[in-house]
C-alpha cells in the first residue's frame, strides 16, 4: 500500500522529469537507478536515454543485470566504457577516488547528451544519500548546470524507491546494494584490473551460498568476507570450498569478519583520521 505522502512525492518526480523534456540517465540496473529510468521512459518515451559506463570497477554481473533491466523497461540503452583508469589520481585510490571517477563519467555523460540532443543528464541519487560519505555528489554539485538529482529534489528516499518499485513490479525492488568494486580496496592502495578482477571472482563464487549483501575486501595477499550475522553460519559451512576457490582467484590468505556486513567500512578510516584533527 502506497502512503498519500509517498505517492505524492512519485508525481513530484515525474513532473520534474516531464519539465527537463529529455534527460540522459546515468544508469547501473540497481535499484535507484531502475527506477528513475523506469518512471523516465515513462513519462518521456523515447527522450529519455539509460547510459551504462563499463570498466573493470562494474562486476560483470551488474553489467548482465544492467541490459536486462533496460530490455525490460523498453528503454533506450547504450554501454559505454568509462575511462576512469586512464587518470593516474583515481589510480592511486585517493579519499576522493569516487569524486574524480563521478566527474570523468559525468562529464562523459554530458558531451553525449549535448551530441544526442537531451536537455539534461540525471543520476539516481535520493535524499538517504545526503547523509553519507559520498564525495561523487561533490562532482555532481560542480555541474548542477547540466546534470541534475530529480529524486532528491522530489524528495524520495530509498524506502520510497523500493516500495514503489515494489508497487510498479519492478525485480530490483528488494535487490542488494552492489558498490563498485574499487569500494573494496582500501584507501591509498592502488587500484588494478586484476585486484577488481580478483574480488570479482570471489564475489561470484560466494554469492550462491548467501541471500544477503556480500563484500569481498582486498588486504593484499588476504580476502576479508562480510556478510549479514546470520550468514556467518553459510559461511563456515562451506569453508573448505570457499578458501579453495578464493585461492584460485589469487588471494593467499582466507578470513571472516566476525563483525559482519558493514556498508562502507573502509570508510572508518576517514571518521578516524577526522576525529584526530
Amino acid at each position: 500500500m502506497i502512503e498519500p505522502e509517498m505517492k505524492e512525492r512519485y508525481e513530484k518526480l515525474r513532473a520534474i522529469l516531464k519539465e527537463m523534456g529529455s534527460v540522459v540517465i546515468g544508469f547501473s540496473g540497481g535499484v535507484d537507478s531502475t527506477f528513475l529510468s523506469y518512471t523516465a521512459h515513462d513519462v518521456l518515451g523515447d527522450q529519455a536515454l539509460a547510459v551504462t559506463a563499463v570498466s573493470p570497477t562494474l562486476p560483470e554481473s551488474e553489467e548482465r543485470d544492467a541490459r536486462d533491466m533496460a530490455a525490460s523497461i523498453g528503454i533506450r540503452h547504450l554501454v559505454v566504457h568509462s575511462t576512469e583508469f586512464s587518470d593516474p589520481e583515481f589510480v592511486k585510490n585517493p579519499k576522493n577516488r569516487c569524486y574524480i571517477c563521478k566527474k570523468i563519467r559525468f562529464t562523459a555523460l554530458v558531451n553525449l547528451a549535448k551530441q544526442e540532443g537531451f536537455h539534461w543528464v540525471v543520476d539516481g541519487g535520493n535524499v538517504d544519500d545526503l547523509g553519507d560519505f559520498r564525495p561523487g555528489m561533490k562532482a555532481l554539485e560542480e555541474m548542477a548546470d547540466a546534470v541534475r538529482s530529480p529524486m532528491i529534489e522530489a524528495g524520495i528516499t530509498k524506502a520510497d524507491i523500493r516500495a514503489l518499485s515494489q508497487e510498479l513490479g519492478l525485480r530490483t525492488w528488494n535487490k542488494q546494494s552492489a558498490a563498485c568494486l574499487a569500494s573494496r580496496i582500501p584507501y591509498g592502495v592502488e587500484l588494478t584490473p586484476q585486484r577488481l578482477s580478483m574480488i570479482d571472482k570471489a564475489e561470484q563464487y560466494i554469492a550462491p551460498y548467501i541471500t544477503g549483501s556480500l563484500r569481498v575486501r582486498y588486504h593484499g595477499d588476504v580476502a576479508r568476507i562480510e556478510v549479514r550475522e546470520d550468514e556467518i553460519p553459510a559461511i563456515l559451512a562451506h569453508r573448505k570450498d570457499i578458501v579453495q576457490a578464493l585461492r584460485r582467484c589469487g588471494f593467499t590468505y582466507v578470513s571472516l569478519d566476525l563483525g559482519g556486513y558493514e556498508m562502507g567500512s573502509l570508510n572508518e578510516v576517514i571518521e578516524t583520521d577526522e576525529e584526530d584533527k
